[in-house]
């Protein structure tokens, strides 16, 4: 199969999934257990892609900044600052990090 080929089965898929939860029942959706499910994947899935965007430059692992920044503003977390020192704690960190030479 060609590349367009498989683009068109991926788009294809894609949509058919996105329709099909138009199908899914009303009492279903309304289920508390369903809200705890979908609220817990949506936490996992950022997370996820959160270390994959900390430690990994392409097809390598790599340990810079980045990594300093996530731990400055989990730190940050862990003391219950607000949103926006938060992300200045990270962006202080990693430009601090940065500066003595871990690019």
């Amino acid at each position: 199969m060609s590349l367009w080929m498989w683009l068109l089965l991926a788009c294809l898929f894609a949509y058919a999934w996105k329709l099909m939860g138009y199908l899914v029942p009303a009492s279903l959706l309304r289920n508390p257990r369903m809200s705890r499910v979908a609220g817990t994947m949506t936490i996992g899935l950022l997370a996820s892609l959160t270390i994959v965007n900390t430690v990994a430059s392409g097809q390598a692992l790599v340990l810079d900044a980045r990594l300093g920044a996530l731990a400055a503003a989990g730190v940050a977390l862990f003391f219950r600052a607000p949103f926006l020192a938060v992300v200045v704690a990270g962006a202080g960190a990693a430009a601090l990090l940065r500066l003595a030479g871990w690019n």
